[in-house]
């Protein structure tokens, strides 16, 4: 077995953006004459698709909206996260982050990005940060239903199934995979997916972590591929075609 793909959740562990997409969701309860509760947000909506969390939300105070009134809803609140993207200088991506890339660059291990936000955000993001390039494959919150939502497996069957479409030769497999996660819901629907998963302490703490996780790192600097490696018989990396652009990229290992 070799691991040959690392699937990375977006916010709280590409992006540090969980508080403003809690504010976001405020003034739309408010709207609704509904009063935000930080606990509530905890609760039905760290780790879920957009769509689901405010679906819980509004559910959660007796509100049963429609899927049209619910997508107008989350096209105002995406419209606001845009504006608040483009006020920044520097977006705030995670230490580590651009590390974690580079070693998986070397290791010829394909990367993905699997997250409930909506994908506009995430493609914006992304190129903002100039690390579109890294992930050919983005599955976000708008080509899934609430019920697909993390913690159900759905999405992460969708980047293995699109990862190897755009690399047959890959025959990638769920327990070829890493996921990389910082909630309960996230790492609950990597495992419903037979994909280990590294959580990362960044929305918890380590010891909450723990028992849900295959392991456990503080930062994402910590992730180690020698260790990984000894789930995969020691084996990390798999050749990919000449036509991708990373193909002239070493193949030995570099572990910090």
């Amino acid at each position: 077995m070799v691991l040959k793909a690392a699937l990375f959740s977006f916010n709280g562990i590409v992006i540090n953006d969980e508080d403003i997409r809690q504010t976001l969701s405020e003034p739309i309860l408010l709207a609704e004459n509904l009063r935000p509760d930080r606990d509530d947000y905890m609760a039905v909506c760290l780790g879920r698709s957009d769509r689901a969390c405010l679906k819980a939300l509004l559910a959660q105070r007796g509100r049963a909206v429609s899927d049209a009134i619910l997508t107008k809803l989350l096209n105002q609140e995406s419209a606001v996260y845009q504006a608040w993207l483009e006020s920044l200088d520097k977006l705030p991506i995670y230490p580590g982050l651009e590390d974690l890339i580079f070693r998986c660059r070397t290791n010829q291990i394909q990367m993905a990005v699997v997250t409930g936000v909506e994908r506009s955000q995430v493609i914006n993001a992304l190129d903002r940060a100039d690390l579109s390039q890294h992930f050919g494959v983005v599955i976000a919150g708008d080509q899934l239903s609430a019920a697909a939502s993390k913690p159900a497996p759905d999405s992460y069957f969708q980047a293995i199934d699109q990862l190897n479409q755009a690399h047959p030769e890959l025959k990638l497999t769920a327990a070829e995979c890493i996921a990389i996660e910082d909630t309960f819901v996230g790492i609950e629907a990597a495992k419903n997916a037979g994909i280990p998963v590294v959580g990362v302490a960044h929305t918890y703490p380590n010891h909450m972590l723990q028992r849900r996780a295959t392991w456990v790192v503080d930062y994402l600097r910590e992730i180690n591929f020698d260790w990984i490696g000894e789930k995969f018989g020691g084996t990390v990396g798999s050749p990919i075609s000449d036509s991708s652009p990373d193909a002239e990229d070493p193949l030995n290992s570099t572990v910090i």
